[in-house]
């Protein structure tokens, strides 16, 4: 097929990126420096936004809400799946140096519009991945159960009843990168009539 990585593109930094980046699940111990996701969530806010709304939020967790979202998150896991492995969970969440939740804007009187804030904000949520890769921080996008809880919004900090949550983001220095996974859908592009 040719191009990047069997894509049919050309080779270009941006190409190089884009393709090489993983979501990463084991991390490095070392901390993510606060300007590198500063940095990041700036970038993210040049995605595209229907009528300028800005509609996103971007938290870096401090160490006491970081412990409560991941308290909460191994309390949902235990119900779920039972002590065990809520017990392997917390190892592996408290082994991640940082946590970025993401946010949108709830506009009930107008679901068009926080459907489109929604999109918005997703893409910026990949351009925010995307910044943090080019300086070497992988990330996982998480809207597991914890993100989707009750308490979540209060966990985090925001008291801001119109919040709506795009995803939690784990990042970190990577331990491993994972190897790209197969792409077998030829039929993501078609040309119309």
């Amino acid at each position: 097929m040719g191009g990047l990585r069997g894509f049919p593109v050309q080779d270009t930094p941006f190409a190089r990126l884009a393709a090489s980046r993983r979501t990463v699940h084991r991390f490095e111990a070392r901390p993510v420096p606060e300007a590198a996701v500063r940095r990041a969530a700036h970038l993210a806010t040049c995605a595209p936004n229907h009528k300028l709304t800005e509609p996103w939020t971007f938290v870096l967790l401090g160490p006491q809400r970081r412990q409560a979202v991941i308290d909460r998150a191994v309390e949902l896991f235990r119900e779920k799946l039972g002590d065990e492995a809520a017990a392997k969970r917390r190892v592996a969440w408290e082994a991640v140096p940082a946590y970025v939740a993401v946010l949108s804007r709830r506009t009930p009187s107008d679901p068009l519009r926080e459907r489109e804030d929604y999109a918005a904000v997703s893409a910026a949520a990949y351009a925010f991945a995307l910044a943090l890769w080019e300086d070497g921080i992988g990330t996982k996008w998480t809207t597991g159960p914890v993100t989707r809880d009750d308490a979540f919004l209060r966990l985090i900090g925001s008291e801001s009843a119109d919040a709506l949550v795009v995803g939690l983001f784990m990042l970190g220095y990577p331990a491993e990168v994972p190897s790209a996974p197969p792409r077998t859908r030829a039929d993501v592009f078609r040309v119309t009539e």
